[in-house]
């Protein structure tokens, strides 16, 4: 029987993926008035952040293409990106997004309590300690940036 965080995990990212549909590439790039991030940099780095928090930390093999960590770990910006900078399509963000759960789960669905050799603090001081802690942490970050990514889709609607 599957542990309900991945359960958890896949509802959250198909709503993410469900959001993006019908955005076009130059949509996924404004940044709207009063903030510096696109919803295409929002993507990327829910994409980023779950890589670090599950195979960074457990010292497993990262599917991380060139320039992602540059392009979308935190404090990055689009407004920062270089000009010659390889950025991903939404179809090539899409198919990471859609893929990266089945590897998680592969990676840590045996190992969720196990103790980390050196815990993790977040930006905002949580001390994480297990992969079963990463993963719920996760849920709650992507949901941040699943809310970001549509409220920028209803200020860019405006125009």
């Amino acid at each position: 029987m599957e542990h309900y965080l991945f359960t958890q995990l896949k509802f959250v990212r198909s709503q993410t993926l469900k959001l993006i549909e019908g955005v076009t590439e130059e949509t996924a790039d404004r940044v709207p008035e009063g903030f510096r991030n696109t919803i295409r940099w929002n993507l990327g780095h829910v994409y980023v952040v779950l890589e670090r928090y599950i195979f960074q930390y457990l010292n497993l093999p990262q599917q991380l293409p060139a320039g992602f960590k540059e392009l979308f770990e935190f404090k990055t910006t689009p407004l920062n990106w270089p000009s010659d900078a390889s950025i991903p399509t939404l179809a090539e963000l899409e198919q990471l997004l859609a893929g990266q759960l089945e590897r998680v789960e592969a990676a840590i669905a045996h190992r969720l309590n196990e103790t980390l050799p050196q815990p993790y603090t977040t930006s905002t001081g949580l001390t994480i300690e297990t992969p079963e802690q990463f993963c719920s942490i996760n849920l709650f970050h992507e949901g941040m940036h699943l809310s970001v990514i549509k409220l920028y889709k209803s200020l860019l609607a405006r125009g």
